[in-house]
């Protein structure tokens, strides 16, 4: 820490400004305005991890992801859903984190609010008195000032009234000019206690400035220092994040590997197996001709298949007009 700087660099040879000071304030406050928007940025950064975890939460409990698969697959999706589940609570514990860092900045500016209203009701005091006096001490030398040039245009009246032969006369001249001599004598008495008093006020206000000035460049110095730990702090917290949502992945992945196609495949085939034997082709089975011994419908062997009879020969010739006889039912019109 400096310590030096703010007293050596913030005066103004006007000894009614106070820019210097001014400046200094100014700058405390945006220090302090600063502050207090890191803030509230770590609140709402908190409210979107919280949203975030909570949502994340949501779907990982709420939303089926593969509920049907079986074995090696299925394993890996309960280390997966489990996972997510722990990536969820882990942002709501950094949204609790991030609040309470968002505390400590507050209690921070506070303290420091503190620490300064002390030193600035010492220098505004110190300011109106300064002033205060100045006003009196102008005032003083206007008034001696004014009594300096009654006492000359008095002597002048004596000097030209020099041959002036009533003496009444003389004697009131004489008299004002002593007055005035008294009165001069007065004012620059009541002048210089003025000039004293105000040189006096501007050394107490001249000490009392370099102190604030000091307890302020402390302050600026401490409030820069806990600004940047904090954002630090707060960029360790966002990676620390990512690492132990990487090393939740991480079991996911290594669950993943686990995982066997083969034995997934033959894992189903044995609990969900419906029989070995396909079905056998149908065998033709002639209308006129039955065979006899014909096997059962969807039993017929390839060979069976294969052979066919020949159809029967009719008993009469086709021209013959009983061709188309059937039981005494005769297809033709008579």
């Amino acid at each position: 820490m400096t310590g030096s700087l703010f007293k050596g660099n913030f005066w103004s040879s006007d000894i009614l400004s106070s820019i210097g000071y001014e400046t200094i304030i100014q700058h405390l406050n945006n220090g302090r305005k600063n502050c207090k928007e890191f803030e509230d940025f770590l609140k709402e950064r908190a409210s979107i991890e919280e949203k975030y975890g909570k949502d994340l939460l949501s779907l990982s409990r709420k939303k089926p992801c593969g509920q049907s698969e079986t074995n090696t697959l299925k394993r890996a999706l309960d280390v997966f859903k489990l996972q997510i589940d722990s990536v969820a609570q882990s942002h709501i514990q950094l949204a609790q984190t991030l609040r309470e860092e968002a505390r400590k900045m507050e209690e921070f500016r506070e303290k420091q609010k503190l620490q300064r209203k002390k030193t600035e009701l010492i220098m505004d005091a110190a300011h109106k008195q300064k002033s205060l006096q100045f006003k009196k001490t102008m005032d003083a030398k206007k008034n001696y000032e004014q009594k300096c040039r009654d006492k000359d245009e008095a002597e002048q009246a004596v000097h030209r009234s020099a041959n002036v032969v009533n003496p009444k006369q003389q004697e009131k001249l004489f008299v004002k000019l002593a007055t005035s001599k008294t009165a001069v004598e007065d004012s620059d008495k009541a002048y210089m206690l003025h000039i004293n008093t105000l040189d006096k006020i501007r050394e107490e206000w001249q000490s009392e400035h370099i102190k604030a000035c000091e307890v302020f460049e402390t302050q600026e110095c401490e409030r820069i220092n806990f600004f940047r730990n904090a954002l630090w702090l707060h960029m360790n917290q966002l990676s620390q994040q990512c690492v132990t949502s990487d090393n939740m992945y991480e079991e996911v992945r290594k669950s993943l590997e686990m995982c066997s196609i083969e034995k997934d495949i033959e894992y189903f085939v044995n609990q969900r197996k419906t029989g070995q034997t396909p079905p056998a082709p149908i065998m033709y089975e002639n209308f006129y001709c039955p065979q006899k011994n014909a096997a059962p419908p969807g039993k017929a062997t390839g060979s069976e298949l294969a052979r066919r009879r020949p159809l029967p020969v009719p008993k009469s010739l086709p021209d013959d007009p009983d061709y188309s006889l059937l039981d005494n039912y005769s297809l033709i019109y008579q």
